[in-house]
Formats: C-alpha cells, structure tokens, sequence
C-alpha cells in the first residue's frame, strides 16, 4: 500500500503542497494524497481586502478543490478537523449540518503523515466587543458579507443625499499592517466608481475612513522610510491615520480607543494581528501562547514526528529570538520544503531542515500607488515604488497561480482575467 499524505487546509500552502504532491507522488502511485477543507473552493485570501471592497468578484478567483485535485492527482474531502488519535493515527472530521439537518455525518480518516495548514484567525486579544460588532476577514465568507454591508451602506447614504440629508459614510478599520492598509486604499477607489453605476449623490467627499494602529507606526514589517509614505499617501486620499491610540472597546458603531476618545462608525473592520485557530490547541500537541503548533527544524510536531504544519498555524523558530512570521511567503517556502522533503523520503533520503529567507513585503494602495522592500539577504534590500512595486505586487499573485497551473495554463487564465476585466462592472454590485 502507498503511504496515505493527509493535509488539512486549502489555503495558499496547503493547496500548492498538494498539487505538487499529486503531480509528482500521487499520479505515479507512490503516495495517496488527500486534501481536506471546510469549503470547496480556494481564494488566495491577500485578495480578500479586494473581495470586501468590491474591487474583485470572489467567484471569478475561485479554484474548485475537486476539480484541481482530479487533475493534479490528489482527493479532495470537505470537512473541519475535530480531533486526532496519534495512537491510531487516525482524525476525525466533524458532521456537517445544513439547515439543521446533517449531510454527512463525522468520518474518520486515517493517515501516514498529517501536515496541518489550516492558516490563521485575527485575533480580537479578548477586547470587549470586537467579536460582536466587527468584521473579520479572514475567510471568502466574511470578506463577502462586509461586501453586502458595504453595498446596503453606500445605498442608505446615496438615498439620503438625494433626499437633501446630509450624510456620510464612517468606516473604522483596526489594524495598520498590510491588510488595513491595503482595504483602506481599496474603499477610497471604490467609492470613487460608484456615480458610474447610478450612485450619482455618493462621492469620496462622504466616506470617511479611520485607520487605526495601537503601534507607533503602520506597517512594522517596511522600513519606515517606505511606511511614512504610505501614511502621507492614505492621508491625501482623504483617510484619517491614528497611531500609538490602540482600541479598547467596540459598541455599536462606535469604537473607544485608550484615551477615551470615541470614534464613530457605521461599518468597523477588526485586522490587528493573527494566531492560530482555537482548536489547534485542543489536540494535544505542543503549542505556543497564539495556538501555533510548535514545530522542529524540520517543520514537524515536536510531540509527533508524523505531523507537521506549515504557514500561519506553524511556529517555527528563525533563532532564539524570533519566529517565522505569518506571511504568504512563509507558507509557500515552508509548503516548496515539505514538498522536497516527501519527495526525498520516498526515495529513502534525509530531509533537510526549513531555513526561513525574508524577501521583503509589498503594498498595495489600490490603483493609486504600491511600494516594497525586496531583499536578496540580510545586508542587500532595495525599496521599490509606484508602477515597478504593483507589477512587483500582482506577480505575488501569479507565481501562486504558476504554482497551481503551470505556466501555460497561468497564461490562459491572465487572459481569462483581462477578459473578465473588459466586460464586467470594475465594481461588484451585488
């Protein structure tokens, strides 16, 4: 019998662990490979600011897993881990309901080797009302249903402008990393799209968008050179910048910050930091205080060397010092190692241990501008701009896609995309 290679998440990590796998082990028979989600599609989920700004219909960036599994060489499972019997080696998979009525009931899958990508939650730090009165984006799900709130606000304002009422439009985000920043931007460019659609009223003048980070500056991981123009940048686009002020309490369209100040909001976004699931630290691994799983040099359990984990939910050390942070490039090396590694098991090899290389971040600010810092090493780094950091910042996306289809069929959907482009609203509106 092939060894049977379970992994749980289909996020960016999970699903190009698994079509590799498929291509090169499960076509040939000399693994099983299995991927298991709780949905049935995939969205790169750096798109997600843009799926809940509108700027990106979430169904037109959706890979099927079934169909990518049929034609990779995996098998696809729909399900959310329940729990896991290391003596058996076996998971379970909790019953999905519908409607109150169950659709399949628990399941039980067994397994050689488990790897764990089951990503990151934001994480509220136990804020008094966050969970109640703030979205969340961290799923195609949440993002659509800020999306839907979005559309039912600009409406309610556009009517309320037409009726001679005067009216805005307040939307607080927490968070000044990459996804707050990147969503601010995002709701500026969207708002200025919409007298082309019948909203004839609304306009950039009436949104007003508060960003909010509890540290002194946003976006810790650019030099602060590159975040002070990103701050300056989002200040001429009419966004009101807050730092060092962090958020204590959220109520119904109204956000407290530490001095007590009270900042209104029809709409509030919750995206100041991650950690892992809460039921990553109910199976009985070793994990760290923000439920990552603690792992070895080698990426796996330091309580069980048949799982391993990779990207957000992994807690991988860099050196005494400092972890692996949470970020898309993480989770592709951490997938490109495992990969390698599974590939030289079969083929009675060591595995090599996962070194972590920083390349640097980039930014998006919608369609008004984009900056990074690449870095080459430790003592070589370049900061990029305008048009050369957004081509930079969509190729992210792309070489995702390459990882997925291939360069051909990479092209194909590029192609797919500008089509798409030419013939569909530039604002989703539903």
């Amino acid at each position: 019998m092939p060894e049977r290679i379970v992994i749980v998440g289909g996020g960016a990590g999970g699903l190009e662990l698994a079509t590799k796998l498929g291509k090169k082990l499960g076509r040939k028979n000399k693994a099983e490979i299995i991927l298991i989600d709780r949905d049935s599609t995939h969205v790169w989920k750096p798109l997600l600011h843009e799926v809940a700004s509108g700027a990106l219909d979430s169904r037109l960036a959706e890979v099927d897993y079934r169909g990518q599994g049929a034609r990779s060489g995996f098998r696809f499972l729909v399900g959310t881990l329940s729990s896991i019997d290391r003596d058996t080696k076996q998971l379970t998979l909790a019953p999905i309901e519908e409607d109150g009525d169950v659709v399949l009931a628990s399941r039980k899958v067994s397994y050689d080797k488990l790897i764990l990508a089951v990503g990151s939650v934001t994480a509220d730090f136990g804020i008094e009302g966050v969970a109640e009165h703030c979205y969340f984006l961290d799923s195609t799900e949440q993002a659509d249903r800020f999306h839907h709130e979005l559309l039912n606000e600009f409406l309610r304002v556009n009517q309320a402008l037409e009726e001679g009422t005067d009216e805005n439009l307040n939307i607080t985000i927490v968070g000044g990393g990459a996804t707050g920043v990147e969503l601010a931007a995002e709701l500026v460019h969207s708002v200025s799209l919409l007298n082309i659609y019948g909203l004839s009223h609304l306009s950039r003048n009436h949104l007003k968008v508060t960003l909010i980070e509890a540290g002194g500056r946003l976006l810790p991981a650019l030099p602060e050179t590159l975040a002070n123009k990103v701050q300056k940048k989002l200040e001429s686009l009419g966004i009101k910048v807050m730092v060092g002020n962090p958020a204590v309490k959220a109520e119904h369209r109204q956000l407290t910050l530490k001095d007590d100040s009270k900042i209104p909001a029809n709409l509030m976004v919750w995206a100041a930091g991650v950690r892992g699931p809460n039921f990553l630290s109910e199976l009985g691994l070793e994990t760290r205080k923000n439920n990552q799983i603690l792992v070895n040099d080698y990426l796996q359990s330091t309580d069980d060397e048949s799982i391993y984990a990779l990207g957000d939910c992994a807690g991988s050390r860099i050196d005494e010092q400092r972890w692996v942070p949470p970020r898309a490039q993480s989770a592709h090396q951490m997938s490109e190692c495992l990969y390698k590694n599974m590939v030289r098991a079969t083929k009675g090899k060591s595995p090599k241990c996962f070194t972590y290389k920083d390349r640097g971040s980039l930014v998006s600010l919608s369609r008004f501008s984009a900056v990074g810092n690449l870095m080459q090493s430790k003592s070589l780094s370049m900061s990029i701009e305008g048009t050369i950091a957004r081509y930079a910042y969509a190729s992210l996306y792309r070489m995702h896609q390459r990882a997925l289809h291939g360069w051909w069929k990479m092209l194909l959907v590029i192609a797919i995309d500008k089509l798409n482009h030419a013939v569909k609203p530039r604002l989703k509106l539903h």
